[in-house]
């Protein structure tokens, strides 16, 4: 069969226990979710991150990457009442999971959200800084107040040092902005933060639909937020894209739709039907979907706004998508000592569930498996690290679809290398399909003499 049924994605996260890597790491751009996208000047990761409305299927997002995303991200989000949407929802999700809505089966309170992250929530502050994005140049003085000066050595801010998310949304405002005042009361002053404040990710919003379609200038004005972010290699959060489609797929973008869903079927130039209603009244509550209170709109437009957001939360955390293409690794760079965590994600897209599928990852020389610290979440079947340094996993990738596989490793060679990491995943009738990651070990040694070079 197609080794296009089975992917394997490997994501290499590196949690740099050692001191005295910061200025390296932003030499070459490195990629820690902790310390925002990446240290490069402009805020520019490798890739866009675009979260739109074909990021909003939940049970797609793996366990492992809603558990990292809880880790390692603090997240302070500014909005007035369009932007609840996203707050209600994810305050009703936890409960519709709980109940296994979506065929969802996680721990409990697995979507719990607070401000602090207390009880393994995510650690997300609501309302922290006040007013919304729409408000210049407030919006840009609530950040720096709310952050406090940056520190050089973390590029966040002082008065928060842990918070590495802002994330702003927009009330109506965006429907009166020009191109040249989107770029200077938004893109311009949003890129000059970034510049700021380079460990933290500030993720761009577009605005909420306003009934005008797509000849409107909210709907250029969008697409002018969505190009830049593009173009420019930003996160996005796409709030008005989501409100064009419901959970099949339909489009109404070009039927006038507006922020309650309501939109004109019949081309006479009145709004007489509404999408989300109209869906929820051919679907089951409490499986298909659940009611909260959701500002301006319906409570589906309010469930696609919350699995969106717990798709970016996962995306800022490491997550590659399903299917996506492997994070780069070549800016990850170890020392001698260091932790190194590496995960193996197995999903299989269209053969049998029930199909045996065998994972081997053999840890190569200059790294050392951490006894003890292989884990496997989703599948059914069992894992084997009493060969290490060949670790196993074999089973069936029922009833989740998905198997993600973790371990860590110490860095125990002093000598500068590039080490690359090898699984391989088979499963009977299927092609072999290897994965690798790599890694640069004590780059110091190799990058020293080059700056003692340039700098006489």
């Amino acid at each position: 069969m197609e080794a296009t049924k089975v992917l394997a994605i490997v994501t290499v996260c590196v949690f740099l226990v050692a001191l005295g890597l910061g200025g390296l790491s932003d030499v070459l751009g490195a990629d820690d979710p902790a310390q925002g996208r990446g240290g490069v000047a402009d805020g520019a990761g490798s890739e866009p991150i675009i979260v739109d409305h074909t990021s909003v299927d939940i049970t797609a997002i793996p366990q492992y990457w809603i558990e990292e995303a809880k880790r390692v991200l603090h997240i302070a989000y500014g909005h007035t009442s369009h932007g609840s949407q996203l707050t209600t929802g994810m305050t009703g999700l936890v409960g519709f999971a709980n109940g296994g809505g979506k065929g969802l089966a996680l721990p409990a309170n697995i979507f719990a959200w607070n401000n602090g992250g207390t009880g393994g929530a995510l650690d997300l502050h609501d309302y922290a800084m006040a007013g919304d994005v729409g408000y210049y140049p407030q919006w840009v003085d609530n950040t720096r107040d709310y952050l406090g000066t940056p520190d050089p050595a973390t590029g966040r801010g002082a008065n928060n040092p842990d918070v590495n998310v802002i994330i702003w949304s927009w009330c109506g405002q965006a429907s009166g902005r020009t191109e040249q005042s989107m770029i200077d009361t938004y893109l311009a002053p949003m890129t000059q933060l970034e510049q700021d404040y380079p460990g933290v990710t500030f993720v761009y919003m577009t605005g909420h639909a306003d009934g005008t379609g797509e000849s409107g200038n909210l709907h250029q004005r969008n697409q002018q937020i969505r190009d830049y972010c593009v173009a420019n290699n930003k996160v996005l959060y796409d709030f008005y894209d989501i409100e064009l489609y419901d959970p099949d797929g339909n489009y109404y973008g070009d039927k006038a739709v507006n922020d309650n869903c309501d939109y004109d079927s019949d081309g006479n130039g009145s709004r007489d039907s509404n999408w989300a209603t109209e869906w929820q009244g051919s679907h089951t509550q409490n499986v298909d979907w659940y009611s909260c209170g959701c500002a301006h709109s319906q409570s589906l437009n309010c469930n696609q706004k919350a699995y969106a957001a717990w798709w970016l939360w996962a995306r800022l955390a490491g997550w590659s998508g399903p299917g996506g293409s492997e994070k780069a690794v070549s800016t990850i760079t170890p020392t001698l000592g260091d932790t190194v965590a590496y995960t193996v994600t197995v999903q299989n897209l269209t053969a049998p569930l029930t199909a045996t599928v065998y994972v081997t990852d053999t840890v190569p020389t200059g790294l050392e498996y951490v006894g003890g610290s292989l884990n496997v979440v989703g599948g059914a079947g069992a894992y084997d690290d009493s060969n290490a340094p060949e670790l196993t996993w074999s089973g069936v990738l029922s009833p989740t679809s998905m198997v993600t596989m973790t371990y860590q490793v110490q860095v125990t060679t002093a000598g500068a290398a590039e080490i690359v990491n090898t699984a391989t995943v088979d499963a009977p009738g299927y092609q072999t399909i290897t994965v690798t990651a790599t890694i640069i070990v004590n780059p110091r040694q190799l990058w020293l003499p080059f700056v003692l070079r340039s700098s006489l």
